[in-house]
């Protein structure tokens, strides 16, 4: 299964995983510049990982993440969420277009929700059972 994952992996970087990755380092970039946004650009940046590097790893909900990560995620779903979320959009329908693309097109559609509200959430091994540390 791992020889699988590294090979959907390294299909998604060249096919998408580059370009989406840049979006969400320029999103990161610009927001620690803004010294008040730095924890944006801490979640661009680890969502940059994660899009760049996808299969084996999903999202979850972080515990203990309440009303800060929501005003954060509001924040961000104005600034920079939309923007990526269309991204990737955009990214999907050429994939669609392809018989072979087709996973990876919906691959792709499945990040919209991380990509519009990143803060509360953290990037874990597939494998690894909800609740776990």
């Amino acid at each position: 299964m791992k020889v699988l994952g590294f090979v959907l992996n390294v299909i998604w970087l060249v096919f998408c995983g580059i370009w989406m990755a840049l979006g969400y380092v320029v999103a990161g970039i610009v927001c620690c510049v803004l010294i008040v946004t730095i924890p944006f650009g801490i979640a661009a940046f680890r969502i940059a990982g994660y899009v760049l590097w996808p299969f084996g790893r999903t999202t979850v909900a972080k515990p203990g993440a309440g009303a800060p990560s929501l005003v954060g995620n509001v924040i961000w779903l104005i600034f920079a969420g939309w923007w990526l979320a269309i991204g990737h959009i955009i990214t999907s329908v050429p994939l669609f277009v392809s018989i072979i693309g087709i996973p990876f097109g919906w691959a792709n559609l499945k990040m919209i929700p991380i990509s519009l509200m990143p803060l509360g959430r953290e990037v874990v091994p597939t494998d690894r059972k909800f609740g776990e540390r």
